[in-house]
């Protein structure tokens, strides 16, 4: 296969991972997917990687599926919520989309299973493959409205509209607005300084949210408890003695960055 479809660079513990078929709106065809799983699994595996970086070529984010592609197929699978597809369960690790231009159809999709979405000031969100009959069955449904609501998720499933930026982040689908062509150095910057924190507390508090989404207290309770218990024998300590040696008071937190 043509690896140049995906393409991955790493900065420290930062990979940025790069859909890369700018001419077609980085939309993803089986070969790129097939790409995209093994990045991300190579990510996950890599110790010395802590955060990634997600985010397209030339200007977009993700257009969704190759609809040519699919045109010409007979064997078209739901390919990135199936269970060997890249987007089934949220990774190991935390994962920033960086989103320029449109994240429309199935890249919303791609968007939706990242931690964090940092959006520029010109990006588009929005389910367009609603006038082609394609489904979305790209994990797209269930995040959706969990993230933005039901309310919000129906309007944007039903009618397809185009979802603005500014709008996207008033309903909490953008986590962040950024200047046209900053997104990636932005997302980039935040990945480094999350890299810098202790990651045993960082990883099971991220554990902990999303396993607390559709259980209840009691047991999200007990599950938040039991990931907490290597943070609190490992981390913990030392980090309570570096805020009493005089870190982080009065509000400071530059030596975190």
């Amino acid at each position: 296969m043509s690896t140049d479809k995906i393409l991955t660079e790493t900065k420290g513990p930062v990979t940025t991972i790069i859909l890369n078929r700018p001419h077609a709106r980085n939309a993803l065809d089986q070969e790129t997917t097939a790409l995209l799983t093994d990045a991300i699994r190579t990510f996950e595996q890599d110790d010395r990687q802590k955060v990634a970086v997600l985010t397209g070529a030339g200007g977009a984010f993700c257009a969704g599926a190759d609809l040519k592609e699919t045109s010409k197929r007979t064997d078209y699978k739901a390919w990135a919520g199936h269970v060997d597809g890249p987007l089934h369960a949220p990774c190991k690790k935390p994962v920033i989309a960086a989103v320029a231009g449109h994240a429309v159809a199935g890249g919303l999709g791609v968007a939706l299973w990242c931690d964090i979405r940092i959006a520029e000031q010109d990006a588009v969100f929005g389910v367009f493959c609603r006038r082609w009959g394609v489904p979305m069955s790209d994990g797209t449904p269930t995040r959706l409205p969990r993230l933005i609501g039901m309310g919000n998720a129906l309007d944007m499933m039903i009618t397809g509209k185009p979802v603005s930026a500014e709008e996207a982040l008033a309903m909490g689908l953008a986590t962040r607005v950024v200047p046209t062509g900053t997104a990636r150095q932005v997302a980039e910057e935040l990945a480094l300084q999350i890299a810098g924190y202790p990651p045993l507390a960082m990883l099971s508090d991220r554990h902990a949210l999303y396993y607390q989404e559709g259980r209840d207290e009691k047991e999200a309770l007990a599950e938040e408890w039991r990931g907490a218990q290597q943070a609190i024998q490992h981390e913990a300590q030392q980090g309570a003695a570096r805020f009493s040696d005089g870190q982080g008071r009065h509000g400071s937190f530059n030596d975190l960055e």
